[in-house]
């Protein structure tokens, strides 16, 4: 699994219109405000995008991909505003048990990937606990709060990623990183 040799995506995933859920298209819209501050922030070749609940359709630009970063809200098992990196199994795992529906389109974006041959070999997720996923624009205080970590997260992340690109020693792929235990951000 290879992807493509373009962009390294950082993809914001979720509904804006159901409160917590909408964290991971907030942290991206944050993640590109602060590379457009300071360009330096992400690597270069760097797109950011408001994946709301596309899921599959997503599926074309993944695989044009060099690396993605997902950034979402999922069920951490943890306190609201918790933030952790996922890979591998963990991040598969954690994609089976929905924090809302269109967390279905995103485990079906990376089977998807996998099937084609063309996911990316670099691909991590970002996820945030969410608090409150009831109809509602604004995020909740903790999950808000959690915005700005999970930002620079996802440009660690990035670089973290786009290093192992250009390694020698790096695995060919995903799967080369099952087992991998989140590396949790407490609240």
């Amino acid at each position: 699994m290879t992807g493509g040799e373009g962009e390294l995506l950082v993809i914001g995933i979720g509904n804006v219109l159901l409160r917590d859920d909408g964290a991971g298209v907030r942290t991206a819209e944050l993640a590109g405000r602060v590379q457009a501050g300071r360009p330096a922030a992400f690597p270069p070749g760097t797109r950011f995008v408001d994946g709301g609940t596309l899921g599959l359709e997503l599926l074309p630009m993944v695989e044009d991909a060099r690396a993605v970063v997902l950034i979402d809200a999922v069920d951490l098992h943890g306190q609201p505003g918790d933030v952790a990196v996922l890979r591998g199994d963990t991040l598969q795992g954690t994609l089976y048990q929905h924090v809302s529906p269109h967390q279905v389109g995103v485990g079906d974006l990376l089977a998807a990937g996998r099937l084609t041959g063309r996911l990316p070999g670099q691909v991590a997720l970002v996820g945030i606990q969410p608090g409150d996923i009831s109809v509602g624009l604004d995020l909740t205080e903790a999950v808000q709060a959690a915005v700005a970590r999970a930002t620079a997260l996802a440009e660690s992340v990035a670089w973290e990623l786009e290093r192992a690109l250009h390694a020698e020693d790096v695995p060919a792929t995903i799967a080369d990183h099952d087992g991998d235990a989140p590396a949790a951000v407490a609240g």
